[in-house]
C-alpha cells in the first residue's frame, strides 16, 4: 500500500536529477511512482538507480506525456487509501520538494479540487515558456471563462477520489495537462492555485516540448472551430453556386432564394458539428439551436452592415474589407457559442498567497 502522499514522475530520457528528486521526495514521507516513458536501453542506468526510492513502471515505445501520466495514476488507484493525494511533477528539475510539500498541503485540505503550483514568468523565463504561457493561457479563459495564472504547469495535486475522472480524461501527449484543465469546468472541479518558485535550467533545454504537433494538440478546440467554420463556408459557397445555376431560369430570385437556402444548410452542418464535436455540449438541441439561429441570423445582418460600410462609406478595398470583416464575425461567433449558447458553468480558481513552508501529517525532518 503506498502512503497517503504520492509523487508521480513522468520521465523520458532522463538525467541523474530525476534520481536526485526521487530521493529527495522519499525522505521527505513521499511514495514516489516514477513511469519510465520508453525512453530505451541508454536511459537504463538511471531508472535503476532511482528504484532504490521509487517504484519504477518501464514500457515500450515512447507513448507522451499523457499515457505516462495515466499509466501512473492506473497504477496507483489500485495501490492507495481513498485518503491519499498524488502529486505530479517533472523530472528535469524544475519543481522543488518543498513546493511539492505546500501543493501536496493545499490536495489534502481540498481533495475534491486540482491543485495547480504556479510560477511567476517574469524576464528570466525562456522565451518560448512565456510566450506559450501567455498564448494557452488566453485561449483557455475564451475556451472556458476561467483564468488560471500557470496553464502549462507540471507540479499539479489532487485527492485520490479524482483519480478515476483524471484517468478518462483524453490525450496521449502534452495536451492531456491541458485537456484536465479544460475538463475541470465541465466536470464542476475547482481549481486552485499555490505559488511556487520559478526554475529553468539551461533555459529548460530539457523539455521534450514540440512545438508544432503538440501546439496543435494543444489549442485543438480552437483548431476545430476554425475547421467547422470553413467547413460551413465550403458548403454554403458550393450550394449556392450550385443552386444558382438549377434554379437560374427562376430569374433575380435565384439569387436570394440560393443564397437563403445555402446558409440554411450550412448553418445546421456547423451547429451540429459546434454542438457534438467542438464544444461537447449537452443542452436541449431545440434551445441551443434557436439560439444559435439567432446568432447566425445577426451575423449575417451584421457581416452585410459592417462590409457595406468599410466599402461604400470609408472607401475601402473590398477584398481587404471582406478579410476584416469574416476576422471580426469569426470572433464574435467564436465568443457567443463559447459564452451562450453552448456556455457551461465554470468551477472557481482560488488562489493560496501564503508563502511559508508546510508539513504534512507524518512528515520526516
Amino acid at each position: 500500500m503506498l502512503k497517503t502522499e504520492i509523487a508521480l514522475i513522468p520521465a523520458y530520457e532522463p538525467n541523474q536529477l530525476l534520481v536526485g528528486l526521487a530521493e529527495r521526495l522519499f525522505k521527505t514521507g513521499f511514495s514516489v511512482v516514477v513511469v519510465d516513458d520508453g525512453s530505451g536501453p541508454d536511459y537504463a542506468d538511471v531508472f535503476r538507480q532511482a528504484e532504490a526510492y521509487a517504484e519504477v513502471i518501464s514500457y515500450t515505445p515512447n507513448c507522451g506525456k499523457g499515457c505516462a501520466l495515466k499509466a501512473g495514476l492506473d497504477y496507483i488507484a489500485a495501490r492507495c487509501d481513498k485518503k491519499s493525494v498524488i502529486v505530479t511533477l517533472d523530472c528535469d528539475g524544475q519543481h522543488t520538494v518543498e513546493d511539492a510539500v505546500r501543493v501536496a498541503s493545499c490536495a489534502l485540505a481540498h481533495p475534491d479540487a486540482l491543485t495547480l503550483g504556479v510560477r511567476t514568468l517574469g524576464p528570466g523565463t525562456p522565451v518560448r515558456s512565456r510566450f506559450g504561457n501567455s498564448v494557452t493561457r488566453t485561449v483557455y479563459r475564451l475556451s472556458t471563462g476561467l483564468h488560471v495564472s500557470d496553464t502549462q504547469t507540471g507540479l499539479r495535486a489532487f485527492g485520490a477520489e479524482l483519480l478515476p475522472q483524471m484517468a478518462a480524461i483524453e490525450g496521449k501527449r502534452y495536451e492531456y495537462e491541458m485537456n484536465v484543465l479544460m475538463e475541470c469546468p465541465r466536470r464542476r472541479i475547482p481549481i486552485r492555485e499555490v505559488p511556487i518558485q520559478t526554475i529553468y535550467l539551461e533555459g529548460n533545454r530539457a523539455s521534450h516540448f514540440h512545438p508544432l504537433r503538440d501546439s496543435f494538440l494543444i489549442y485543438g478546440n480552437i483548431i476545430k472551430f476554425a475547421a467547422s467554420s470553413l467547413t460551413g463556408f465550403a458548403i454554403d459557397y458550393s450550394l449556392y453556386s450550385l443552386l444558382t445555376v438549377l434554379l437560374g431560369p427562376l430569374g433575380a430570385a435565384a439569387i436570394p432564394i440560393s443564397n437563403v437556402a445555402a446558409r440554411v444548410v450550412s448553418a445546421g452542418v456547423n451547429f451540429t458539428i459546434n454542438k457534438k464535436f467542438v464544444f461537447k455540449n449537452r443542452d436541449s438541441v431545440w434551445k441551443t439551436g434557436a439560439q444559435y439561429f439567432v446568432l447566425a441570423a445577426c451575423i449575417l445582418t451584421g457581416n452585410t452592415v459592417l462590409l457595406s460600410f468599410l466599402v461604400n462609406t470609408l472607401g475601402a478595398n473590398r477584398f481587404a474589407a471582406k478579410l476584416v470583416t469574416e476576422v471580426t464575425f469569426f470572433t464574435l461567433s467564436w465568443l457567443a457559442q463559447r459564452f451562450w449558447i453552448f456556455r457551461k458553468k465554470a468551477a472557481r480558481t482560488e488562489k493560496i498567497t501564503t508563502r511559508g513552508t508546510h508539513r504534512l501529517p507524518g512528515r520526516m525532518e
